[in-house]
């Protein structure tokens, strides 16, 4: 599935043609820029709508299949019972912003927080670093607490499912802030209140890109990986591809241990930029590393979480360093999870995002490992990781 094919579906056309024909449009079945636009709506999961003679907020939500406290989450400085003939609303749509059953690229992780912006408008989405072809990294925040948490992921190109499990996660506690509900059996209001969660659903888009075929074939970008993955020809392009666009493996690019990694990868033959586990020239060489640092000493957090996949297993120490706490919650994790807590293999252990900030906090990382198999990892495994890490990830917000 594709863009076209997900607003299509969405929208319940079972055809461009028809859907360009209820729209009002030429029934070309191409998708030309008016029909991208019309198709917007369906992407973004609500649209702008004006006030018509008659209109209330009971009527607009019965017309577009959405809920009369969507509306008010969704226009915080509009008073339902005085609408002016003319005024523009955003009416969110009936159906979940994040989807689950396509492959995630750069573009459609904007999108969804666009779309997530507009129907929570109490979350901050904001860029915080770009990438060295440009695309640019954004933020989540969303409380009120000084009590700070951040969670990150798809630090590894094709372990680009975790982006989505941060995105419906978000989603879903939005969705409960806003409602006065509960999350995994947590007072949504009250972690508001109390926690503020920083949140990167991808800190390496352009590996992402490539490894979901947003980088087109035989583009600059697409050529210059290709070379490098040719100095590593068992690793198969670009599904093997876990590093940035420009061969360095993101996580092994921290100040935590970086010469020890550097020798345990060099000794496995990773010696020069490629598909996977070269350390780069020297610790934060690489615009993504660089930027997850200066975000994190601006926010500070308690605790961090970086979301990987293979293995359904928590990692919690770096070396010797066990921080205060940081074994009882790594073993509520597992708990919840049925994960298992762990040490890091000497061979793994070093210079990765949970090590630093380890290292430099002495407060409680952990790098979690969903599902297992071959990455990528299907899809079809999204549904047993999501309700997994749901508690891993109310409890996080939650703490002690």
């Amino acid at each position: 599935m594709n863009l076209l094919e997900l607003a299509l579906r969405r929208a319940g056309a079972p055809s461009l043609a028809e859907f360009q024909r209820r729209e009002g449009l030429v029934p070309t079945g191409e998708a030309d820029a008016l029909t991208w636009a019309a198709l917007l709506p369906w992407l973004l999961g609500y649209r702008d709508y004006r006030v018509e003679p008659g209109d209330n907020y009971s009527r607009i939500a019965a017309r577009f299949g959405t809920t009369v406290r969507a509306l008010i989450t969704a226009n915080p400085n509009q008073d339902p019972l005085r609408l002016l003939v003319g005024q523009v609303l955003t009416v969110p749509l009936g159906f979940p912003v994040v989807p689950t059953d396509l492959p995630f690229t750069w573009e459609l992780l904007r999108l969804c927080l666009r779309g997530l912006g507009a129907r929570y408008p109490f979350l901050t989405i904001r860029d915080f670093g770009e990438t060295y072809y440009g695309r640019r990294i954004p933020q989540v925040a969303v409380g009120l607490g000084t009590r700070k948490v951040l969670f990150n992921a798809s630090h590894h190109a094709n372990e680009w499912i975790t982006t989505p499990l941060l995105l419906r996660f978000l989603e879903t506690y939005a969705r409960a802030i806003s409602e006065n509900g509960r999350i995994f059996g947590q007072d949504a209001q009250r972690l508001y209140q109390r926690t503020t969660l920083h949140l990167v659903p991808m800190v390496n888009p352009d590996g992402v890109d490539l490894v979901t075929g947003a980088v087109r074939e035989g583009s600059p970008a697409w050529e210059n990986a290709l070379r490098l993955s040719e100095q590593y020809p068992e690793i198969p392009f670009p599904e093997g591809w876990k590093a940035n666009l420009r061969g360095v493996d993101l996580n092994l690019n921290y100040p935590a241990g970086w010469e020890q990694a550097r020798e345990n990868k060099y000794a496995q033959g990773y010696t020069r930029p490629g598909p996977r586990d070269y350390v780069g020239a020297s610790p934060l060489d690489q615009p993504e590393s660089a930027a997850m640092v200066d975000l994190t000493r601006r926010v500070d957090p308690v605790l961090t979480l970086s979301y990987h996949t293979q293995g359904n297993v928590i990692y919690w120490k770096f070396g010797n360093l066990e921080p205060a706490g940081a074994q009882q919650l790594g073993e509520d994790f597992a708990a919840v999870s049925g994960y298992t807590l762990s040490d890091v293999p000497f061979a793994s252990g070093f210079a990765g995002y949970k090590d630093w900030f380890i290292l430099t906090y002495d407060r409680p990382g952990y790098t979690i490992e969903v599902g297992s198999g071959r990455n990528p990892l299907p899809l079809s495994q999204f549904p047993d990781i999501y309700d997994r890490n749901l508690g891993i990830l109310t409890l996080a917000l939650a703490g002690a």
